[in-house]
């Protein structure tokens, strides 16, 4: 079976998923990457050199080829592309064909009604709703959006990111949140979508009912600046360390000091890719359960902690809970981490993914019972 990942571009999030089928088929796969990687993500430490990854090819560098490549393969992957004109070719080719997919919605599922947008995703979506076309939902309200126009009935399973994945032995893992005191990591771009004052107010409050702690802050942005200011104005510089953008292994580095990780974006964050990198270091996980990843990853008090609606009152109290409660807590980070390495991880969701496939090519529809390729279910955002 020839299996072919076409999206915009490659890069650390998306990396193990391929190099696991890579490792599993061979040159059966092969991910068709449409354009080059922005400058930012570049500058964010997201830059990869394709030509050091056997399995990926180029659309702009070979058109041609890679056009073939997608109408020839047994099965194809369609991420985001911004080519729907090599999407709609494959599509109505009736090979099996499987969109992978964030929130078409994420802004409000009242653009649904928009004559012109229904009318976009007929042409790409509702019209292969009774075809050999499957959805992959990369975050919890994903099917939702899908299922308010009725596109994939009994079609759409659950997804996401996965990234590059630790395992550690028992000692190691006992090892890693040595550091005292309490220990709070936030990674992200400083931008309004991912709330970077939260940390900020929190730490106030903190300082305030005189708890010790540590405050991490990965990454860099239009908000940094502000950011900094405002530590200096409150008093709180000797409890922060701003690090700026750091390569990915860098940031994993320093979650595995921590014991506590924050995840604050809002509703317009598709899934969240930190929060898989948190939970695998072991951190406890206090994140909005607005964002894709929250609802799929993580149950509430078992493995993490999840705020509803991007109430800062709300994440403000789970985590004075946590430092009150800690030794009763801690535990979360442990189940976080066995949540990823059993299940949550690229090895499981390519093992998953050709089990899946194979069941398909026999005409039966098989989900997973739970995790990756299980069916998704519909919840409103």
């Amino acid at each position: 079976m020839t299996i072919t990942f076409v999206s915009n571009y490659i890069n650390h999030h998306q990396i193990p998923f391929s190099k696991a089928l890579y490792e599993k088929i061979g040159e059966a796969y092969c991910f068709i990457q449409t354009m080059p990687m922005e400058e930012e993500r570049v500058t964010m430490g997201w830059g990869v050199d394709t030509k050091q990854l056997p399995y990926v090819r180029c659309l702009y560098e070979d058109e041609d080829g890679c056009r073939r490549k997608i109408a020839e393969s047994d099965v194809v992957l369609l991420g985001w592309t911004e080519r729907e004109d090599i999407a709609a070719k494959r599509l109505e080719s009736g090979k099996i064909t499987i969109r992978v997919s964030e929130r078409i919605y994420r802004e409000g599922q009242w653009k649904a009604i928009s004559p012109r947008g229904l009318l976009a995703k007929y042409r790409e979506h509702i019209k292969y709703r009774k075809q050999n076309v499957y959805l992959l939902c990369a975050g919890a309200y994903v099917a939702s959006d899908f299922h308010l126009i009725r596109a994939y009935p009994g079609k759409m399973f659950r997804w996401g990111y996965f990234p590059e994945t630790r395992v550690y032995s028992d000692e190691a893992f006992a090892s890693l949140k040595k550091e005292a005191p309490l220990q709070i990591v936030w990674a992200g771009r400083f931008i309004p979508l991912k709330h970077p004052e939260y940390a900020v107010w929190l730490a106030k409050s903190l300082q305030e009912r005189g708890f010790a702690f540590g405050m991490h802050m990965l990454g860099s942005g239009e908000l940094e600046d502000e950011m900094k200011q405002q530590v200096g104005a409150l008093g709180l510089t000797e409890h922060f360390t701003f690090y700026g953008y750091q390569e990915p292994d860098r940031v994993r580095d320093v979650m595995e000091r921590c014991h506590i990780h924050l995840f604050t974006s809002n509703h317009l964050e598709g899934w969240g890719a930190v929060v898989n990198e948190g939970m695998n270091s072991g951190c406890v996980e206090v994140v909005n359960a607005q964002v894709g990843a929250a609802l799929y990853l993580i149950e509430h008090g078992v493995n993490g902690l999840i705020y509803p609606n991007g109430s800062y009152q709300e994440m403000e109290k789970l985590v004075f809970d946590l430092f009150e409660n800690w030794e009763e807590r801690k535990k979360m980070g442990k189940a976080a981490y066995q949540t990823i390495i059993r299940e949550w991880n690229a090895e499981h969701a390519a093992e998953e993914l050709l089990r899946f496939l194979s069941c398909l090519a026999k005409g039966r529809l098989v989900p997973a019972v739970s995790g990756p390729l299980s069916p998704a279910p519909i919840i409103s955002p």
